[in-house]
């Protein structure tokens, strides 16, 4: 049996939680350090993906106000919030040497296999989603990320959601809302879960960190062994966190693709139909329909989800409505299929036309960000 190394710690800052796990990969790849399982918690921050440009992602105003540290992973995903009630999941190990980052990416699900084993022992039926996510009855429970590094190690991140403040996170993270009313509150709460929600009983962040810890053991069949950083690591992590992650030119670097948001009202046999895209090039960023319509949030939650970093192409699109509606035929009786397919295009128009106005080059949505630290 395979032994890992385990790192726990608490309250760690931004720039020093993602040297240590950037670290602890790169000597993985490199055979200086053993795979390592770390489960740990941030001071508040609030951390973008390796592609995201910051002023797209998070209400930087509000973060300034609130003295709310900032920072960038090298794993992808989205902007998300991290604190006391988040779990911090980093897993280091080497790669294969003829792996490519396609097939890296087929191994998200494997790499997620501890989280969803060790909830499941809670009683929690989650799901690892296509799109770097975890969730449980269509609601998202963590985010995913993974990184490559230069010396073949592997980086999976996940950041699981013990409990969330969603007022806090929805003033943080950008969102395609003007204002931030009770409404859009309930509608993203319902959208998103927690640890504590889907528990029956009470239970504490660190109670699930050991849930966690041992489903990693059974899903990998490995023995942890408690550890610390060693004297070398730390020196590495030190340098690193002074030279990357406190360095405003890995944290600020951007892409030349603003997001564009575009919407759409329209009343439809159900009520009224009322839809809101982020667009980022030719794909739809992220997905908001609303409405007084009545239907299953579960349903609505996965058509959303379906949408996020997907094709604005109209074929494209109308594919996957096809699919979700026949996941959910009954649920979405109320919500008319080509109604809601007739305001998704009209949004997704109309944020191509705020495109236009704000950039001579709307459709480089994958273009890697300048960085001299990249």
């Amino acid at each position: 049996m395979n032994t890992w190394r385990y790192i726990e710690n608490n309250h760690v800052t931004a720039s020093a939680g993602l040297a240590a796990d950037e670290v602890l990969a790169n000597r993985a790849g490199a055979g200086t350090s053993q795979p390592t399982l770390r489960l740990y918690t941030y001071q508040p921050c609030a951390l973008v993906g390796r592609f995201q440009t910051i002023e797209n992602e998070l209400n930087l105003e509000y973060c300034t106000q609130n003295k709310i540290p900032i920072n960038r992973r090298p794993t992808g995903g989205g902007a998300i919030i991290m604190g006391e009630n988040q779990l911090g999941v980093a897993l280091a190990i080497p790669g294969k040497s003829d792996e490519t980052y396609a097939s890296v990416r087929e191994r998200m699900a494997q790499f997620s296999q501890g989280i969803i084993s060790g909830l499941n022992t809670l009683g929690i039926d989650v799901e690892f989603r296509r799109k770097n996510d975890l969730e449980v009855n269509g609601k998202k429970i963590a985010g995913l990320g993974l990184h490559k590094t230069t010396t073949g190690g592997l980086l999976f991140h996940a950041s699981l959601l013990v409990d969330l403040d969603v007022p806090y996170m929805l003033n943080v993270l950008k969102t395609p809302f003007e204002k931030i009313s009770d409404k859009e509150i309930s509608s993203v709460a319902e959208r998103t879960t927690t640890v504590q929600r889907e528990n029956l009983n009470s239970i504490t962040l660190n109670e699930v960190r050991r849930t966690v810890l041992n489903g990693y053991k059974t899903a990998f069949g490995v023995k942890m062994e408690v550890s610390d950083f060693s004297n070398e690591e730390m020196n590495e992590i030190r340098q690193l966190e002074k030279d990357k992650y406190m360095d405003s030119d890995w944290i600020f670097q951007s892409t030349d693709v603003a997001d564009a948001i575009g919407k759409s009202m329209i009343k439809t046999k159900g009520g009224l139909l009322d839809i809101r895209i982020v667009l980022a090039g030719k794909m739809i960023k992220s997905a908001y329909i609303g409405g007084d319509f009545f239907t299953s949030e579960h349903a609505i939650a996965d058509l959303e989800q379906s949408l996020r970093w997907h094709s604005s192409q109209d074929k494209s699109l109308q594919e996957t409505l096809t699919q979700v509606y026949k996941r959910w035929s009954d649920d979405l009786a109320n919500l008319p299929k080509e109604s809601l397919h007739k305001a998704i295009i009209s949004a997704i128009q109309k944020a191509e036309i705020m495109a236009r106005k704000t950039s001579s080059d709307p459709y480089g949505c994958f273009v890697t960000p300048g960085s001299a630290n990249a």
